[in-house]
């Protein structure tokens, strides 16, 4: 990313903090960061732990951005986008609110096209985020690689070519984690419930889980394949999974997602009126 690109926050929440964390070991200055919120506590906050800018008003000095980024809630969207309309030149905008669409924001900008849609998930916070990109067809590759340059500060990325895959996005990784959490504590109860201790389990399920994953990450071999060779047939493994088979556990999971990329839509389709 070029390290002198300067980046205006709409928004100080959490996810703007985890993006400036990321971002201020690859600028030469974090007065290259201007954050605007409304929250006066955010702002000291941000501004004493990274030495960011910060400013409780829309001003001027977002003209001066090479890149806007919105990070509020989805309900505020519309009002927001409009306040920074007479601001707007020539400026990257990369919104991570859920659920708006780069479309809609084009049109409360009078059809103004330099926008992609980023739908990060919350382990972003730690730098382990999964991020899904979306740029509408005026954003030039440079633009492109600066908005991937910013959301991997946070984690990985990757790019869909219609917008309409963000909801997939959104459904698979951005509502993930609760669907691991999830699993985590369903693991755990039924370790407490054997006999373990609550310490005891939480720890086993977090380190299998974590220990699962990271084989499947290094591991050349399908997902399937891994799951196949700890599942000898009659062994322990195999009455869980086909005790899981005939609760219908996979199916409910697909079931589950798609709930979640429908609800996707729906919000699009809320948020985006007007």
């Amino acid at each position: 990313m070029q390290s002198d690109l300067k980046i205006g926050f709409i928004g100080g929440g959490n996810m703007a903090g985890a993006l400036i964390s990321g971002l201020v070991k690859q600028v030469n200055h974090a007065q290259q960061l201007l954050v605007v919120d409304l929250n006066a506590d955010s702002l000291q906050k941000l501004s004493s732990t990274f030495g960011v800018a910060t400013a409780q008003q829309i001003d001027q000095r977002l003209a001066e951005m090479d890149v806007i980024v919105f990070a509020v809630k989805p309900q505020q969207m519309q009002a927001v986008v409009k306040s920074v309309q007479p601001f707007v030149r020539t400026q990257l905008l990369l919104s991570v609110a859920a659920g708006i669409r780069a479309s809609d924001m084009a049109r409360w900008l009078g059809d103004y096209q330099k926008i992609v849609r980023a739908m990060p998930n919350t382990p972003a916070m730690i730098g382990q985020g999964m991020t899904g990109l979306f740029a509408l067809e005026a954003v030039s590759e440079q633009e492109k690689n600066a908005a991937q340059a910013i959301m991997q500060a946070v984690g990985q990325t990757i790019w869909v070519e219609n917008e309409s895959l963000i909801d997939a996005v959104t459904a698979v990784s951005g509502s993930g984690p609760a669907y691991v959490f999830y699993f985590i504590e369903a693991l755990q109860q039924a370790g407490i419930a054997l006999g373990l201790s609550e310490a005891q389990a939480k720890q086993m399920a977090l380190a299998t889980f974590n220990g699962a994953a990271q084989l499947a990450q290094q591991s050349e071999e399908p997902i399937h394949v891994l799951r196949e060779r700890v599942t000898s047939k009659g062994g322990t493994t195999y009455a869980a999974l086909t005790s899981m088979e005939a609760d219908g556990v996979a199916n409910a999971i697909v079931r589950a997602v798609h709930a979640a990329a429908n609800r996707g839509r729906e919000l699009g389709e809320e948020f985006g009126q007007g």
